[in-house]
């Protein structure tokens, strides 16, 4: 996401409002930002839930165990590098 370009979308009204919780330069939050009245900034708690933090959780154990079995993990992120099939 472009922190600035959006910003300034806000302040001219081209977007009426934005909710975020993630940033372009995160942790950092852009100056421009913090100076538009029609944004409300949170500090990346979306999935804090304990429902989803249960199911991310267990993705993660799903992931160790498939990989130790010698299987692919089911969400890789860089599938090959594992040499895995």
């Amino acid at each position: 996401m472009d922190d600035v370009a959006l910003a300034a979308a806000l302040k001219g009204k081209r977007i009426a409002a934005a909710g975020l919780d993630v940033f372009e330069g995160e942790p950092k939050v852009h100056p421009d930002l913090l100076a538009v009245p029609n944004v409300v900034l949170t500090p990346h708690i979306a999935s804090a839930t304990i429902p989803t933090r249960l199911a991310m959780a267990n993705l993660a154990a799903d992931n160790l165990i498939a990989f130790f079995e010698g299987k692919s993990p089911l969400t890789p992120l860089n599938k090959p590098v594992l040499a895995i099939k």
